[in-house]
């Protein structure tokens, strides 16, 4: 025998027939259903004013929703996310308030569910584990307090324009208000073209004091200091060069976040060539840096707190000036310095430039490039050079 089908509707209408007919005990009767006598009321008073059609589930919806979002503000957000689909909810809030005013708009968690619900939320992808915090020495990097006190200098990853030409995003940013300063689609990352991008940023912002990169060239080579042409080029200028651990972009992030941001808004699609790809930088440099509120800032733009440094570039290199102390010798535009009647190689990345050569307590003589302990000279045996590991600050400071 097949199991026999239950279904609401048709025991609520035996239960209101039931009870309508006042035969039995309410409260006996509503037991036997299961049911409290509150709900056995509710059902018998919706047979008595509907029939069988108020036996039906009805909609829970309240009558009036007083907080529901209007279908104007809800249209707003979505064509403000249409027209800026990768900002999350905390970024439209910032430019509708500046377009509208924050009176009257929905809260930030109000705009994540309007996009969510409309179909408009990108894909998140998982996040990783969380593991062991591992404590690892770092190099002594400086904080960013105020503008153009540390700039961070890198590449972002070469892509290929729509006709086949290499690009190689030269990048810049100011740490302490995330200005990008710099976006240049250079052909290939040398030292020359570098020089000749930095040569224009400079006239045109300044000086920073101190600049920030990674470990590979242009910015750094296998020689003394790690010190490239580039790099000896600032120094040169009076500004610091900051090395961050090799393989540790970590240690760059704010940087690095903004590469993931110009990737996503300016490099996917490609443009066609890399005149288009250029124009196409320079529009998203002037929204991220004029329009896009930045978290790490308390949701203001760039632009609200960067300003061109006052240390302004005439062209020319900063002679370096060493203690009275130093011995001073020129090297020579092969990279050779010569010391007490012998040549010692140095590196061509110093070349034309000079070298301050101080006794130390120890009566051995350390060379140095600007504030930069680049090694130590060994003049007992075959006039050698032995490049030192450390990179420290001269006795006395140096002035530029």
């Amino acid at each position: 025998m097949p199991w026999k089908e239950v279904f609401p509707m048709e025991e609520r209408l035996r239960f209101a027939i039931i009870a309508g007919k006042g035969t039995e005990v309410f409260c006996d009767l509503c037991k036997e259903y299961g049911i409290s006598t509150k709900t056995g009321y509710k059902w018998l008073h919706r047979y008595e004013q509907l029939g069988a059609a108020g036996m039906r589930e009805l909609s829970r919806r309240p009558h009036q929703s007083p907080n529901r979002t209007k279908a104007a503000l809800e249209e707003l957000v979505v064509r403000m996310r249409r027209k800026r689909p990768k900002y999350g909810p905390k970024k439209l809030y910032e430019l509708l308030a500046r377009e509208h005013g924050p009176q009257g708009l929905p809260a930030v968690s109000t705009i994540a569910k309007i996009i969510s619900k409309r179909g408009l939320a990108g894909k998140r992808g998982r996040r990783p584990r969380k593991g062991q915090i591992v404590r690892l020495d770092r190099p002594a990097l400086t904080q960013a307090s105020r503008p153009n006190e540390v700039w961070a200098v890198d590449f972002k990853g070469w892509f290929k324009t729509g006709d086949g030409s290499r690009c190689d995003p030269l990048t810049v940013t100011d740490l302490h208000s995330r200005f990008v300063i710099c976006v240049k689609a250079v052909p290939a990352p040398t030292q020359r073209v570098v020089r000749r991008a930095f040569s224009g940023v400079f006239r045109k912002y300044g000086l920073p004091e101190a600049i920030r990169v990674d470990n590979g060239p242009p910015f750094a080579s296998l020689g003394l200091a790690g010190l490239s042409k580039l790099s000896v080029w600032w120094t040169r200028l009076g500004i610091r060069v900051e090395f961050i651990r090799p393989a540790s972009p970590q240690m760059n992030g704010s940087h690095e976040r903004m590469h993931r941001t110009l990737k996503a808004e300016a490099t996917q699609p490609a443009s066609d060539n890399l005149q288009a790809q250029q124009r196409r930088f320079d529009r998203w440099r002037q929204r991220f840096n004029h329009e896009r509120p930045h978290e790490a800032i308390r949701m203001r733009r760039p632009a609200d707190l960067y300003q061109a440094s006052p240390r302004r570039h005439n062209g020319h290199d900063k002679m370096i000036r060493y203690p009275e102390d130093y011995i001073v010798r020129p090297v020579s535009s092969s990279g050779y310095l010569r010391y007490g009647g012998a040549n010692y190689f140095v590196g061509e990345a110093f070349a034309d430039t000079l070298i301050g050569l101080y006794k130390n307590s120890t009566h051995e003589t350390e060379l140095y490039f600007a504030n930069k302990l680049l090694g130590k000279l060994e003049t007992q045996v075959q006039a050698r050079f032995r490049p030192t590991a450390s990179i420290g600050p001269a006795p006395e400071p140096i002035s530029a």
